[in-house]
């Protein structure tokens, strides 16, 4: 796990002192060690968090021809699980090597099978590939997003960063907000890339990879943009995989290879989270049992994130997880007022507004892991997504029944949120009101209007120039990519597919994953986003995943004898933390003054300051403990947006120091090379 840069130019040889500041600015990505390329056309820059091969992997990396002239280079963040396969595959095509890293799979990779080696890969990945063959730099990210890739173009160059802050390492990158950017969190939760809440910065798409041409005299254009995976579901009609027996036996192979490899491909020692869900659950579970007779093995290391408030904390089924297993375990105890004092890192981490604290005690529990002495962790992340485990997906199905039997939707509802104080089956006229609200039968997206229509009201907050600029609706930006073929799927398998491609690498695995753990110089690894398992998921039928309104129901058959009763059959309970309460329930720190003063909030010309200023009056006169659902992911916003304001477009976070040496470099002057102009 790393942090990448990287600068293309078609005029000029890129800057090293650019190179250097980018890579100071991604320093905590990785901080053991750090190095540059750089020849007449491009620069790649990278920071190294070393887990595998940790003296031989170093980057950028080269690749020989057979005239010895290294033609490739790559500079890679992520992991390729399948390397050794791969590797022993590409010796037995001729390919010599001098390393036992995954990077150097991906060079020889692209060297023999060019962009098709991205669908061989099993891993998490964000590369940049220079093929000085054809003059061409390719950047790819992994299928679903896991790793992040930005990128800009400025004064005739083209930049790519692991993360934005990085680009405004360059003064010449105009620091900006998107209102088309703000406008999507503010319905969607996330940005949808390409799209990012920074004018002029783009990130590229999950599955996908991009082209940049060298052209001589020209600055550098994405020529093509390839999507090499999507999403994918059985179509209704087709022929399933239908036996529920198979089906389960079928996952747990699966899912025990996934984190058998995970655990496995490591140099240095793998922790896991216990979060005291079956998710989290099964991944521990499995590499407890498979380390079992490894009389070398030393006893799995776990972590937890616990609340003060009990209303939030799972801390009784980590516990019970925790002595099932015989873990090493550890957890941090999250109270409100930790959450205020770590939000301005959190938010400059994330680099997007947020609407939940959700992300900020995720930080806070990176930070034990890393203070415990470990690099890795192996998470439950992607679970919910792939095998239905949201109240999104059940309650899109209430919806759907209610356009054919609103009486027997209504007895549904019962069966959903047992953990809320106040749930909707207890007042059944706003259970009518929810469920019933913009209901058309067909609807591609009846499973999510509920969450847009009712998150889309923070909108209401934007000032009107920046309502002005936003013409068109998020939604129907997301339903304009669905695929064809889509309509074909099942209701289930359609809600699925706007989670994969919204919420999950948006905010999952962005804001609440990768920022959080990589803040720390933590690497996280997910089993159930291993292509192999998404890839059943995605052919088994929907009441196989969501059994009447029994969430995961497949994956509670697949380890019925790993998870123990009370977790298995405990009723799903979502991640939450406070939010408006963590703020002003316990004192308010300085900084949400100073950044909501009504300067703060003209200067960053998101916000209508009087409405802001009428939400912090409601929220210091309720402590925080009074507002809603919407006034709390109001402020949350607001506060988020305008910390993001002052860290990154006005703030100077941009400026840190470069890296320390030595610094490993690659700094050739070579004749220049690329395609003239037509």
């Amino acid at each position: 796990m790393c942090g990448i840069c990287g600068v293309h130019s078609a005029a000029e040889a890129p800057d090293p002192g650019l190179v250097r500041r980018m890579l100071g600015v991604l320093a905590h990505r990785g901080p053991d060690g750090s190095g540059y390329y750089r020849d007449e056309r491009v620069a790649l820059g990278h920071t190294r968090l070393a887990i595998v091969d940790t003296v031989g992997g170093v980057q950028p990396m080269g690749g020989c021809d057979e005239a010895g002239e290294q033609q490739v280079w790559v500079t890679f963040n992520g992991e390729i699980f399948n390397h050794v396969e791969l590797a022993a595959d590409l010796r037995a095509r001729g390919h010599r090597f001098r390393t036992r890293s995954d990077t150097e799979v991906i060079v020889h990779a692209w060297e023999e099978w060019g962009p098709g080696c991205f669908d061989r890969f099993n891993g998490q990945w964000a590369l940049a590939v220079w093929d000085r063959r054809s003059g061409d730099l390719v950047l790819a990210r992994d299928r679903f997003g896991v790793r992040p890739l930005f990128y800009t173009r400025s004064g005739g160059k083209l930049l790519f960063a692991s993360e934005v802050k990085a680009l405004f390492a360059d003064p010449d990158v105009p620091r900006e907000l998107d209102p088309a950017g703000i406008d999507q969190v503010l319905t969607l939760w996330s940005t949808v890339a390409p799209q990012t809440v920074f004018r002029g910065v783009r990130q590229v798409p999950p599955g996908s990879y991009l082209t940049f041409p060298t052209v001589l005299g020209r600055s550098a254009v994405a020529s093509t943009s390839t999507r090499f995976w999507a999403p994918g579901f059985s179509p209704q009609g087709a022929e399933p995989l239908t036996d529920l027996a198979a089906n389960a036996e079928a996952l747990r192979e699966r899912l025990v290879a996934a984190t058998r490899l995970r655990f496995e491909r490591s140099d240095v020692p793998v922790a896991a989270y216990l979060s005291g869900g079956i998710d989290s659950a099964v991944t521990a579970g499995v590499i407890a049992a498979e380390r079992i007779g490894h009389s070398t093995a030393a006893p799995l290391h776990t972590f937890s994130l616990r609340f003060a408030d009990d209303e939030f904390d799972e801390g009784g089924y980590q516990a019970l997880m925790a002595k099932r297993l015989g873990t090493v375990h550890e957890d941090v105890v999250v109270r409100e007022r930790d959450i205020a004092e770590v939000f301005p890192d959190v938010v400059r981490h994330a680099e997007s507004p947020l609407l939940r604290t959700g992300p900020a005690p995720m930080f806070l529990l990176s930070r034990l892991v890393r203070q415990s002495g470990f690099k890795v962790v192996v998470t439950g992340e992607g679970s919910d997504e792939v095998l239905g485990g949201y109240d999104i997906f059940r309650e899109g199905k209430i919806r759907e029944l209610w356009t054919r039997d609103p009486a027997a939707a209504e007895a549904a509802v019962e069966q959903l949120y047992p953990w809320m104080k106040r749930s909707p089956h207890q007042a059944p006229a706003f259970a009518k009101s929810f469920f019933g609200r913009n209901l058309v039968a067909g609807d591609p997206a009846i499973s999510h209007r509920p969450r847009w229509d009712s998150t889309s009201v923070l909108r209401s907050m934007l000032t009107p120039a920046v309502r002005a600029a936003c013409d068109r609706s998020p939604a129907d930006e997301v339903l304009a990519v669905m695929p064809a073929e889509s309509a074909r799927w099942d209701p289930l398998s359609r809600a699925q597919w706007l989670e994969m491609t919204t919420l999950l690498p948006g905010y999952i695995l962005a804001s609440q994953g990768d920022r959080m753990l990589m803040g720390n110089s933590i690497e996280g690894r997910f089993p159930f986003l291993d292509p192999h398992v998404a890839e059943l998921a995605g052919r088994v039928p929907a009441d196989h995943k969501i059994h009447g309104m029994d969430e995961k129901h497949l994956l509670k058959i697949a380890f019925a004898d790993l998870v123990p009763e009370e977790i298995l059959r405990r009723p799903k309970q979502p991640y939450r933390a406070p939010d408006a309460a963590a703020f002003f329930a316990g004192g308010t720190p300085d900084w949400v003054g100073d950044v909501t003063s009504v300067a703060a909030l003209e200067a960053a010309g998101m916000f209508r300051p009087e409405l802001v200023q009428r939400l912090l009056e409601k929220a210091r006169r309720t402590r925080g403990r009074g507002l809603g659902n919407t006034d709390n992911m109001r402020l949350v916003a607001v506060l988020s947006t305008q910390l993001l304001h002052s860290e990154l477009i006005t703030g100077s976070v941009f400026a840190s120091a470069p890296p320390p040496e030595p610094l490993t470099v690659f700094d050739h002057t070579l004749e220049p090379i690329g395609r003239t102009p037509a």
